[in-house]
């Protein structure tokens, strides 16, 4: 009997228990109600303040408009005054000289002496004929050149049938937006993401964000309607993190999860014939644009499609016709290089120029450290950038030309060449670079 006893003790208690949880969690419950309550009643009274101030602006916005209005009403009132007073004062005047001829003829016609009458008399029938046409002309037939009534009519039909439009719509920030990781790419220095609309949210554009490649803070890339974009001139060999959210007149989202994208080890690119000069510039470019020549003897100066600020790059060029005595010139340039010029004439670029015996670097127009060593057709050019030491090295035919060229190279540059007449190489590029020794 006990045992019974104690067994229904034990399942009264855990009986108990579990109704004992369910009242906590309903007391919970009901606190969170009231928490709600609040709330409900903090939310109300800000947006009663919102609407109060939409509505004021509104009956603000109407106030202007009245103004605007009523000066329009002045102005054409003035005009028309303007209007029918110069009308008014060309009768005055009208008036007058009939007025002083009616007098001086009725004088004319006192003249006793008839001799004296007959020498005005002609002259004063033509002016009194003349002035009684263009009287007829000018008064008789003539009307107020204004209407005295306004021929205006104020438009309200559609801002009233507005007002009584006017109501609330369920708005809220629009969900995050989800990346399509199968349709986001990089290539070369570019990256491309792509994403799709966030469901049952009023999304009215995007903001897409990337770092800079290095783990650093977000810059906005681009803010629009698009669910796709593309964004170029980025470092190469980096990781860039991108993420996107989506705003409405209610504000903006969440971010979505962040992509990353890595773009190229290497860069793979051709001369570029608009950075070049465009058509003007002489330059002629083949086989995709990889290839550049020129006919005249000046020296012109062809640029490379893509700018490097970081990491390292190699380039070569190869020397498919050599015919002329001259001395082209390889290297880089900032982008706005002179291109009439031999590379390295001018302070914005760094280049190594080479005969059929030697080389010698130059920069700002200052040339040194000659290097035995010259070109023929089919030799090999190579151009080594390293931003990590930012240090510019060449090499002729695989081997170094000389030690470092240049150091101390900050900022973003274009692969360059320049030459002239009898001249004309090919670039390649996407090439893993040289072990170098830096002294």
């Amino acid at each position: 009997m006990s045992s019974v006893k104690s067994l229904t003790e034990t399942e009264l208690s855990h009986n108990l228990q579990q109704l004992s949880e369910k009242a906590r969690s309903t007391t919970e419950f009901i606190q969170r109600l009231k928490g709600m309550s609040d709330k409900v009643t903090e939310s109300c009274i800000e947006f009663e303040r919102l609407v109060t101030a939409q509505c004021e602006a509104l009956i603000q916005a109407i106030h202007d408009r009245r103004e605007y209005l009523l000066e329009a009403i002045r102005m054409d009132k003035d005009t028309k005054i303007r209007i029918l007073k110069d009308q008014q004062s060309n009768c005055t005047g009208k008036l007058q000289q009939t007025t002083g001829l009616i007098q001086f003829c009725i004088e004319a016609l006192k003249e006793t002496d008839s001799a004296a009458f007959l020498q005005v008399g002609s002259m004063l029938i033509n002016r009194v004929a003349n002035t009684d046409m263009t009287w007829h002309q000018e008064v008789t037939n003539a009307a107020p050149r204004v209407s005295p009534i306004v021929d205006l009519t104020l438009d309200d039909a559609s801002v009233l049938r507005a007002i009584d439009n006017l109501n609330f719509i369920q708005m809220k920030p629009p969900l995050p937006p989800a990346i399509i990781p199968e349709d986001c790419s990089a290539e070369n220095n570019s990256v491309t993401v792509a994403w799709q609309a966030p469901s049952h949210s009023f999304v009215e554009g995007y903001v897409l964000e990337l770092d800079d490649g290095s783990g650093g803070e977000f810059r906005e890339v681009y803010c629009g309607k698009e669910t796709i974009c593309t964004v170029d001139g980025l470092h190469f060999n980096s990781m860039y993190n991108a993420r996107v959210k989506a705003f409405n007149s209610a504000g903006e989202g969440e971010y979505s999860e962040l992509i990353g994208l890595q773009t190229a080890e290497v860069a793979w690119f051709t001369f570029d014939p608009v950075l070049s000069g465009g058509p003007g510039s002489g330059l002629i470019f083949s086989k995709n644009n990889a290839t550049v020549s020129v006919e005249g003897w000046e020296h012109r100066v062809a640029l490379g499609s893509v700018g490097f600020s970081r990491g390292i790059h190699y380039w070569e060029f190869t020397i498919d016709n050599y015919t002329a005595d001259t001395d082209p010139a390889f290297g880089v340039a900032r982008i706005d290089v002179n291109r009439s010029k031999m590379l390295g004439k001018d302070e914005k670029s760094f280049a190594m120029y080479i005969d059929r015996q030697r080389s010698w670097f130059q920069h700002n127009s200052v040339h040194e450290r000659r290097v035995e060593g010259g070109i023929s057709t089919g030799s090999t050019i190579g151009v080594l950038l390293d931003l990590q030491r930012h240090t510019l090295s060449f090499l002729v035919n695989g081997m170094p030309q000389g030690s470092v060229a240049f150091r101390d190279l900050y900022g973003v540059f274009y692969p360059a060449v320049s030459i002239n007449r009898g001249v004309t190489l090919t670039l390649h590029t996407a090439l893993d670079a040289p072990q170098m020794d830096y002294f």
